[in-house]
């Protein structure tokens, strides 16, 4: 009785400590011998496949990030550029009217021009500033001037009564030759020189010389081509171009007559108001190259 007693004594007292070595050691049974933790590896894999996932999703937001910021970089200049460009207040270029040009062309459509004069001439001019009877200055200007002439035929003037037709016979009278414009070729001409004189006490006038200088001129050119046989030249040359231009209508036979010029002059509309009467005579222009008469082909 004494040893069964004491024997389950020490079982109570074994079991007693091996409950409070499993309290301690989170519930397993001290008697078992614990094996490895396997289990625990299977967890670890899934962290770092979920981390291993993380850092290829965040580097490929960063790569996108990066290739979005790089393509804003090189297209946002274009497009702030653009935009720039519309809210921008801007000038636009002027533009010339070439209705009016077109209608002057057409109206002079029917001036048959057959001869061309041009003409480089040096014009002097200049003008004094007195006190009282006394010259205190003299303002001179050389001025180089490139004038030019046309003639020909208005056909414009022509009339029924100037032209016959019996038959295939044409027969056809022109009107006769003028001198149809002139002008500086303000392109070719220039002030060569411009004095106000001593201490500069001429008057300032260079606009006003250089406007009387050019309406000299073209009064000189004109005179020129007058004498140089500018109208006659028109003459003949307009009876070939008119012969050519109705020959290709088909007629047979075909005559052109001219009239002889009855002025050699620019027409009244057109002629300058040369002031050659506020000029000295010894500042007179004078033209110095000599002419040339030049022709425009024939069609």
């Amino acid at each position: 009785m004494g040893l069964n007693r004491g024997l389950n004594q020490t079982e109570a007292e074994r079991r007693r400590k091996n409950q409070h070595w499993t309290q301690q050691n989170g519930g397993v049974d001290g008697r078992i011998e614990q094996p490895a933790q396997p289990a625990k590896e299977p967890a670890r894999s899934r962290k770092a496949g979920s981390g291993l996932l993380s850092n290829l999703a965040l580097l490929t937001i960063g790569s996108l990030v990066t290739v979005g910021l790089l393509l804003t970089w090189r297209t946002g200049g274009e497009v702030f550029g653009r935009l720039w460009a519309t809210l921008k207040v801007s000038e636009p270029p002027a533009k010339v009217d070439l209705r009016s040009l077109v209608v002057q062309q057409v109206r002079g459509a029917s001036e048959l021009t057959t001869a061309v004069y041009s003409m480089e001439s040096v014009v002097p001019a200049s003008r004094e500033r007195k006190l009282g009877d006394y010259v205190i200055g003299k303002t001179t200007l050389l001025y180089i001037a490139h004038g030019e002439v046309r003639a020909g035929v208005d056909l414009a003037a022509l009339q029924p009564s100037d032209v016959q037709v019996v038959g295939e016979s044409v027969t056809v009278r022109l009107p006769p030759p003028q001198i149809l414009d002139s002008k500086i070729d303000v392109n070719r001409s220039k002030v060569y020189d411009y004095d106000r004189g001593f201490m500069g006490l001429g008057p300032d006038v260079a606009p006003e010389l250089q406007e009387l200088a050019q309406r000299e001129t073209l009064g000189k050119v004109v005179e020129a081509a007058c004498l140089d046989g500018i109208l006659q030249t028109a003459n003949e040359r307009a009876k070939l171009t008119v012969a050519q231009l109705l020959g290709t209508a088909g007629y047979a036979q075909l005559t052109v007559q001219t009239q002889a010029a009855t002025s050699c002059q620019v027409p009244i509309a057109q002629t300058p108001a040369a002031q050659t009467s506020d000029l000295p005579p010894s500042d007179r222009p004078g033209v110095l190259p000599s002419p040339a008469v030049s022709s425009p082909a024939l069609p």
